[in-house]
């Protein structure tokens, strides 16, 4: 069996403020953007009367992240903890951890720590999180 890595799906409360986030600031480009909704999509997500529009975003190297906004069936933007189960972060490897801090940091993005060292002096890294509060790790190979 062949198994690859398709996308990364993020609910969003604002799908056009986060796309800003990630295209403007991390480098995403939109790929597609649509309405889904109908029959097909209610029972494909075990929902009723699905409304969601979604973006599907790539990097040069073709890594793509979807972002949804669910317009049926919104929830309420709740803090999330980097231990909670299921998908903790997604991770992006960058070239400049350090330009890129700063700049995020002067658009008010919020981190947990500035750029560590990691113990084994291979990476730098550190945590943000987008405008929901999801946590994206940022990862500069040295």
């Amino acid at each position: 069996m062949s198994t690859k890595m398709r996308h990364t799906g993020i609910v969003v409360t604002n799908l056009q403020e986060s796309k800003k986030f990630y295209c403007d600031l991390l480098g995403f480009t939109v790929q597609t953007e649509m309405d889904e909704y109908g029959k097909f999509m209610d029972k494909l997500l075990g929902l009723e009367n699905v409304m969601v529009t979604t973006s599907k975003m790539i990097l040069e190297n073709g890594s793509m992240l979807e972002l949804l906004e669910y317009k049926s069936h919104p929830e309420p933007k709740e803090k999330i903890k980097i231990s909670r189960l299921g998908c903790s972060h997604i991770a992006l490897t960058v070239d400049d951890l350090d330009s890129l801090y700063d700049r995020l940091t002067a658009h008010g993005i919020e981190f947990n720590t500035s750029p560590l060292r990691s113990p084994d002096g291979k990476v730098k890294v550190v945590f943000c999180k987008d405008l929901d509060g999801n946590f994206i790790e940022l990862v500069e190979e040295l």
